[in-house]
């Protein structure tokens, strides 16, 4: 690899897999027995508010059972310690990356742990049941949903990644499939602008012909060893 100062990293599902977070990515393209339709889209909320509000509810009371594993604690570990610029890109909507204590991290889909009012915009800590109806602390709307990037909808913090990636002399993609956009073309961004490209995964992603180099296996052991190397 090239000099490295600059690196972003992006994290999907795989991540957190380990620490017994489902990955909704099931057969059939279910999410705990639900379709993505029905729980994860615009035209779902609207249509059984109870529904989706109950799906993430349950969710957000999950993790109160799960914990940061190895490869969560080894990126913090590189947030605290690298000297140079790095962006961890996460698409995971668990908390687990901030428990670990990544600091210089973007939630890119939304956070379990977020209430957004749907008409003032606002964005609220959130830690229980979030029914619907809801009123908003700064508006008292009867408008919180829970704060999820759903398809269809614009992923949050795209102006800070664009240019992250557009610096980046690394660029590594951790526990995604590759099948999501826009996460899945930010190898090709990173690559036109002249940064490493490095996939550490569980398997192949549909996405794996764009990295310079791919390493098969858990994340739990293969981003602590990554992170060793880097900081050696």
């Amino acid at each position: 690899m090239t000099d490295i100062r600059h690196i972003v990293i992006l994290t999907g599902a795989g991540v957190s897999a380990e620490s017994g977070v489902a990955t909704f990515r099931g057969p059939g393209g279910l999410w705990e027995g639900h379709r993505v339709e029905d729980v994860c889209t615009p035209q779902a909320l609207a249509h059984d508010p109870d529904l989706v509000h109950r799906f993430y509810d349950k969710r957000r009371a999950n993790l109160a059972s799960v914990e940061p594993n190895a490869a969560h604690r080894a990126l913090a570990r590189l947030d605290a310690e690298w000297p140079g610029e790095l962006l961890l890109v996460t698409q995971n909507v668990d908390d687990l990356h901030d428990r670990a204590g990544s600091k210089r991290l973007v939630h890119m889909h939304g956070e379990l742990k977020s209430a957004l009012c749907a008409l003032c915009g606002v964005q609220t800590e959130w830690a229980d049941p979030l029914p619907p109806g809801t009123p908003c602390p700064s508006c008292d709307a009867p408008a919180l949903r829970p704060d999820i990037v759903f398809f269809g909808e614009m992923p949050y913090h795209m102006e800070a990644i664009d240019a992250a990636l557009a610096r980046a002399d690394l660029f590594v993609s951790i526990g995604t499939s590759g099948a999501v956009y826009p996460a899945a073309g930010f190898v090709r961004t990173a690559h036109y602008h002249g940064a490493d490209t490095l996939e550490l995964n569980l398997e192949r992603s549909e996405g794996s012909a764009w990295f310079g180099e791919s390493r098969l296996g858990p994340a739990g052991t293969l981003v602590p060893d990554w992170v060793e190397s880097l900081l050696a």
